[in-house]
């Protein structure tokens, strides 16, 4: 049976997260009916990342075997499949057998996007956070450096998380600001459940000039999940890369 790898595209906003459940919309979901319809028999679909209810992603990996060969034809026939989704195939190539989404990651890149502004939203309404008070993004990405490195990220952690352990590393964290957009990058092999957006929610905290910069260490050592600071919602998370090999 062929493998496929798949570069995938969605908005998150209509859907219960990445994962399968019965009865509720999923991306995996309609993946997975996609695919059926392209193969004619069940098939299953592998991510690379769970996203969380209304997360997005515009770099999203998953895999799928398939009963026969279908070619460079993969991406057209998912995407028929898809419509009317909000989900795309960027990309269909054939792998080896041992390649899988999830367990060959390497790193996985999130993106969040809040657009620092007065003014309701409209055209990005569902796909960016809106924080009408000013942002220090220096001073925000000066706190994030505290948490560069392998640490007990207990504080950012969701309570229903089933990771084995609260420790990860975290490879990188920026924040930048252009224009009225805030933009918070970061990369690690993996995260806790609800890890990033805990960590922009305190970011935030200290952007508004409600804590200060030492407060993003300070909670962290603490390891104590009520000293968080407010989870950011998930209108401005994106899923943009995973590396590999």
């Amino acid at each position: 049976m062929p493998r496929y790898r798949l570069l995938i595209e969605y908005h998150g906003g209509p859907y219960q997260g990445w994962q399968k459940l019965p009865g509720l919309p999923t991306i995996q979901g309609a993946l997975e009916e996609a695919a059926a319809k392209l193969d004619g028999a069940p098939v299953d679909v592998f991510g690379a990342g769970r996203t969380d209810s209304g997360v997005h992603a515009t770099g999203q990996v998953a895999h799928m075997d398939l009963s026969t060969d279908r070619g460079r034809k993969v991406a057209d026939a998912m995407n028929f499949h898809l419509r009317p989704h909000p989900i795309a195939v960027l990309k269909a190539e054939e792998v080896s057998e041992d390649f899988h989404a999830r367990f060959s990651a390497k790193e996985r890149h999130y993106r969040y996007v809040v657009r620092n502004r007065r003014a309701d939203l409209t055209l990005e309404r569902g796909l960016v956070l809106r924080v009408p008070a000013k942002l220090n993004a220096a001073k925000m990405h000066e706190a994030a450096q505290s948490w560069i490195g392998t640490h007990d990220f207990t504080t950012f952690r969701d309570t229903d998380c089933q990771a084995a352990t609260p420790v990860k590393t975290l490879n990188a964290f920026s924040v930048s600001r252009e224009g009225d957009h805030v933009i918070l990058t970061c990369r690690a092999q993996s995260f806790l459940h609800r890890q990033v957006r805990s960590l922009v929610g305190s970011l935030i905290e200290i952007g508004r000039g409600k804590q200060p910069v030492s407060w993003a260490k300070d909670i962290l050592e603490a390891a104590d999940r009520t000293v968080c600071g407010p989870i950011a919602p998930p209108d401005g998370l994106y899923l943009t890369k995973v590396d590999y090999e």
